[in-house]
């Protein structure tokens, strides 16, 4: 008797195809951008995805400097952190981080749309933001993605 098997198929670390993708940031909406990458970054696109094992792809984003805000998210979006003493908090806002490393705004939200457990921590470091269009990753050869034709 010749049945049809209806296993459902879990990827490991073992079965997992893991590429390098080159994502170009000029001209694009931070969120927008922020979570194609995050997408990308989890696996989510793949059909084998399995969401508690590191499925997604490695990401290089370049041109960090050339993103986009809408509307007064430039001065109105602030970024708080804690020094951890009494009275400790600080913030920025975009424009003065965006001043200090371009590549941080762009890592910040990537981060905050990846899971926020050992997993997203090790998801975030296949991550690679890079100010300008040269990276040091050419040894890799990695697929260019067009942002605009990707879901």
């Amino acid at each position: 008797m010749d049945t049809l098997s209806y296993k459902t198929i879990s990827a490991n670390k073992a079965t997992v195809n893991k590429q390098w993708v080159l994502v170009d940031a000029e001209g694009q909406a931070l969120g927008r951008l922020a979570s194609k990458v995050a997408k990308l970054l989890r696996g989510k696109h793949k059909p084998n995805f399995t969401p508690h094992v590191d499925c997604g792809d490695n990401v290089i984003v370049i041109n960090a400097e050339k993103i986009s805000l809408s509307g007064n998210k430039w001065n109105d979006k602030t970024y708080i952190r804690h020094t951890g003493y009494p009275g400790g908090q600080r913030s920025l806002t975009a424009t003065e981080l965006f001043g200090k490393d371009p590549a941080r705004v762009v890592e910040k939200s990537v981060k905050g749309m990846l899971p926020k457990n050992k997993l997203g921590a090790s998801l975030f470091r296949n991550l690679n933001v890079v100010v300008g269009p040269t990276h040091t990753h050419e040894a890799q050869k990695p697929k260019t993605i067009n942002l605009n034709e990707f879901k």
